[in-house]
């Protein structure tokens, strides 16, 4: 596996395989970036599982306070937090069997991705998911 700044192909495959994704940094506000995008990938069939220590629930659904939480394993790990918190979350990522991190705009730590890359996982950085879904499927 390797870091992924534009490679089309394994993001079409990752998009298409996966069926599990936690949001990292999902905002319980409808008018948050966040919010919008777990809510487009649950209206096309993905099993969303929000992470946000902050909150019991968003619309119903049980917020976890890592992706560890979750009760079962995770494919992608989408991230919604500033860089700074970027290798936190790879290293939660790594300990919940998670298969991939997929960082959102603006969001880049190279470290981070380096020790994703190393233990296995697929790593897309600096990549809004649902542009990239709309866009390769």
């Amino acid at each position: 596996m390797s870091v992924v700044i534009a490679d089309e192909s394994v993001m079409r495959q990752l998009l298409q395989s996966a069926r599990t994704i936690a949001v990292v940094g999902h905002s319980d506000k409808p008018h948050r970036t966040s919010y919008q995008i777990a809510q487009y990938l649950r209206r096309q069939g993905y099993q969303v599982y929000p992470v946000n220590p902050t909150v019991q629930t968003i619309d119903g659904e049980t917020a976890y306070p890592s992706v560890q939480a979750i009760p079962e394993q995770v494919d992608i790990v989408n991230v919604f937090r500033r860089s700074e918190f970027l290798m936190d979350v790879v290293e939660d990522a790594i300990a919940a069997g998670a298969r991939a991190v997929w960082t959102q705009l603006g969001v880049v730590d190279e470290a981070a991705a380096l020790k994703a890359t190393e233990a296995g996982l697929t790593v897309v950085m600096n990549r809004c998911i649902k542009v990239e879904h709309m866009r390769l499927l």
